[in-house]
């Protein structure tokens, strides 16, 4: 399916479906969706990735209570990954569902939780029938993306567009070898293509004009002092920068944290901010030692499908000033 074609949201604005895997950054882009112009934040699904799966949602239900927008339908996919992320990773939830600013919130979540999927494929078909397609805005694995399609291909005609933080093209990956064996820890792979690397596989071959936000872009940024000491100070007058201002404390000590999300998510609203992409053939090693590494293909390789892949921001200090302003919006909002 080719997604730089014909579809656009009706009325001006996107609705977009946010499947993430529950990390601090992806709370805040939780954020940053229902505070940006022209978006329409139509659901929330949460991958048991970069998490543990019951405090996830615990932090999702209280995340979502302090912004008011009980009406956002949280969900838990069903997906299971190929390749676990180390323990030491899953718990940053935890810590997330403590801060300050969600202390006085109490978690509302059902058991069992809502089905990712099936909230998916219903949004899907409203999205056909309305004629209003969807962003997928994906930050996590892609697993739930075929789960969904694989057994209803037709749903495809309900999305708009794909944009997908993950991936490692001209950088090193992220694997620790610290955190894994070495039989496993390749240098290539980037954790959401290495988590499970057949979903990757059957989003490449199956859509073009993925707009993908690799490690090559998201390593230019960090989690700055700098930017620390302005949510600090914004936080004095709105409630948005002081939870983000405590999230983000959170991992002042991890020097290797990055606004892996944020510089996706940011890219829907501000695409000025951005280096042009470059249309790329890509494929995935699913299999061996360098399992997870997402690769460009010479751009003679023919019946590969191309993706739009971008490296650099044109403006990074306008970036992090947009997410600034983004964040200082009355408490009272």
């Amino acid at each position: 399916m080719d997604l730089s074609t014909a579809k656009t949201a009706a009325k001006g604005r996107q609705r977009v479906v946010f499947v993430q895997d529950a990390a601090i950054d992806e709370y805040i882009c939780t954020m940053l969706l229902t505070l940006m112009p022209g978006i329409d934040l139509a659901g929330v699904i949460i991958v048991n990735a970069d998490c543990l799966a019951e405090p996830a949602m615990q932090a999702a239900s209280k995340l979502q209570q302090f912004l008011r927008r009980k009406d956002v339908p949280v969900a838990l996919s069903r997906a299971r990954g190929w390749n676990a992320f180390p323990w030491d990773y899953r718990s940053d939830c935890i810590s997330f569902g403590e801060i300050p600013s969600l202390k006085e919130f109490k978690p509302e979540v059902t058991t069992p939780p809502l089905d990712g999927e099936e909230l998916l494929v219903k949004l899907l078909k409203t999205a056909i029938s309305d004629k209003d397609p969807l962003t997928l805005l994906i930050t996590g694995p892609l697993t739930p993306l075929q789960m969904v399609l694989e057994g209803s291909a037709e749903l495809a005609d309900g999305i708009a567009s794909i944009v997908w933080m993950g991936g490692a093209i001209e950088v090193d990956g992220n694997l620790d070898p610290k955190t894994l064996p070495s039989a496993v820890a390749n240098t290539h792979a980037e954790w959401n293509a290495f988590w499970d690397p057949y979903a990757v596989d059957y989003a490449l071959k199956h859509f073009h004009d993925i707009r993908i936000f690799p490690l090559d872009i998201s390593n230019t940024a960090p989690v700055k002092k700098e930017f620390l000491n302005s949510l600090q100070e914004l936080g004095k007058k709105s409630r948005y920068a002081q939870l983000a201002f405590e999230a983000y404390s959170l991992v002042t000590k991890e020097e290797f944290y990055r606004l892996w999300d944020v510089t996706a998510t940011c890219w829907l609203t501000r695409p000025d901010l951005y280096t042009g992409p470059r249309s790329l053939p890509l494929e995935i090693v699913t299999w061996g030692f360098e399992q997870g590494w997402v690769r460009s293909l010479a751009a003679t390789e023919s019946g590969v499908r191309r993706q739009q892949v971008y490296f650099s921001f044109s403006d990074l200090p306008g970036f992090y000033e947009y997410i600034l302003q983004l964040l200082s919006a009355p408490s009272d909002q």
